[in-house]
């Protein structure tokens, strides 16, 4: 048996067992391991070393266990400053099974009594956000994904300066990647040695090495901002300007962030110390102990974090348990859109329903995989009845869901798997007409700068767009 015949039966043996273990992974749906079997078989070696690299949601074992001691050792959260009983008589029953959902997954109980503003654009929130650093007398707590040394993240960096100067403790955690640029800037060092206290979390460290402690891409897409245990910030923002110039061709950034007041910032405070403590040494439980005394009146809100240590489809069966509770009218925003099967089918079904089904995604996409990903589900949609709209004035970012008016999902969770699958990601969902209404009418904004797709329109599109446009789709799992 010469060497070239040797090599070919080692490569065989291999696919068998690489196949093998796609098809033994737990919690993979049908389509991804059809998907990653066709890439293992059809790219020799390159296929196998994708799926080993890639394949499999692995962030480390021992990262692993440290972020599961660090919840077990936090108190758990209760409700003794906002009774059970008040909750119940301010959620609607028809709307209850959403919110334990949301307990479901990450054990927060919505909570009363608390206040909300949808602030109006980005540089109002960033402003917004600096006057509270300047205001704040105990902590200020912050975590983003993408973080810039740009004009708003340097008037973040100055406010935490001034608030670490006059003794307010202040925290600032950003993502590996996602602020790769700030971590390897001079402001990063200038924030340590004025008394802020940093953190990354997953770090990237060599990146030859990484891969093999864990996949390099999954990421810590939060944005929390949480001060003096009773302020919190909720949305699709990053710290950022939203000409946001390391993608200026496709500006603005249009985002949508929610300003929030009351008990649900203690929520935010547990998700942000879990992650902060996974990767200092820092015990901040204290924290979660100090009184919280709600408003008399407020809106009952809850928060949602999922990420891939948290239960597998989290994030889809929220989502998809919003979509199927709607009974006059759905809308949604997402600037990337890359669904599993049984949530393509919910939207669909709520429009045959009958149910008034919108969806706005950006006109441009900044990733044209998942553009083109997203375009090869327009058809079935359209046949659904859903009306599908493309915002034309930059790159629609926001990330919200209204459900009759009444009850509204927002956060940093896009509709892709991503999302679902490999980041850590932040929401608040909340039973509020008025703050709903408000939200809604941003919506019908970015509707009025939209340009609505017809089935004309689709059944125009030519044969090699659509071939990409499917083939692309097909390989989402893998993708």
């Amino acid at each position: 048996m010469d060497a070239a015949t040797i090599a070919v039966l080692i490569h065989i043996s291999l696919e068998i067992l690489v196949i093998m273990r796609v098809i033994l992974r737990p919690h993979r749906e049908p389509t991804s391991r059809l998907a990653w079997i066709v890439v293992v078989v059809t790219l020799p070696v390159i296929g196998i070393l994708a799926y080993l690299l890639l394949g499999e949601v692995n962030i480390g074992r021992r990262r692993v266990a440290r972020m599961q001691k660090v919840i077990d050792s936090l108190p758990k959260l209760s409700n003794d400053t906002c009774p059970q009983e008040t909750l119940q008589a301010q959620i609607p029953d028809i709307y209850d099974h959403l919110f334990r959902v949301g307990r479901s997954i990450s054990g927060y109980s919505p909570v009363g009594g608390n206040s909300g503003q949808l602030l109006a654009d980005s540089n109002t929130t960033i402003n917004r956000m600096v006057e509270d650093i300047d205001s704040a007398q105990d902590h200020v707590h912050l975590l983003f994904y993408i973080w810039l040394p740009d004009q708003n993240g340097c008037k973040i960096i100055d406010a935490l300066k001034r608030a670490a100067e006059r003794g307010v403790k202040c925290r600032a955690m950003v993502d590996g990647l996602g602020s790769r640029i700030l971590i390897k800037s001079p402001y990063w060092n200038e924030m340590t040695a004025a008394g802020i206290h940093t953190a990354v979390a997953l770090p990237i460290g060599n990146p030859l090495l990484r891969p093999f402690v864990g996949r390099i891409d999954l990421r810590n897409h939060r944005k929390i901002v949480v001060i003096d245990h009773n302020i919190t910030y909720c949305g699709s923002q990053n710290c950022a300007d939203p000409e946001f110039r390391i993608k200026p061709r496709y500006a603005p950034w249009v985002d949508a962030v929610i300003r929030f007041q009351g008990p649900v910032a203690r929520q935010n405070q547990h998700l942000f110390i879990s992650d902060w403590m996974t990767y200092v040494d820092e015990d901040l439980s204290s924290l979660l102990s100090t009184p919280i005394t709600p408003a008399e009146t407020g809106l009952p809100a809850q928060v949602v974090g999922t990420g891939p240590t948290v239960r597998y489809s989290a994030m889809p069966e929220l989502f998809e348990s919003l979509i199927h509770s709607a009974r006059r009218e759905l809308v949604i925003t997402t600037p990337y859109y890359v669904p599993n099967e049984s949530m393509q089918d919910a939207i669909c079904a709520t429009a045959y329903r009958g149910i008034d089904t919108k969806i706005i995604f950006p006109a441009r996409n900044d990733s044209r995989i998942v553009g083109a990903a997203s375009h090869s589900y327009y058809e079935e949609l359209l046949q659904a009845g859903v009306k599908i709209y493309e915002y034309e004035g930059g790159l629609l970012h926001t990330k919200s869901l209204t459900l009759d008016g009444d009850v509204t999902l927002i956060g940093s969770a896009n509709m892709d798997r991503r999302s679902f699958d490999l980041n850590y990601e932040n929401n608040i969902l909340f039973y509020d007409p008025a703050l709903t209404q408000s939200i809604r009418e941003r919506q019908q904004e970015y509707m009025a700068a939209s340009k609505e797709v017809t089935a004309e329109a689709v059944a125009a599109w030519s044969m090699a767009r659509r071939l990409k446009n499917n083939a692309i789709a097909m390989l989402g799992p893998v993708l």
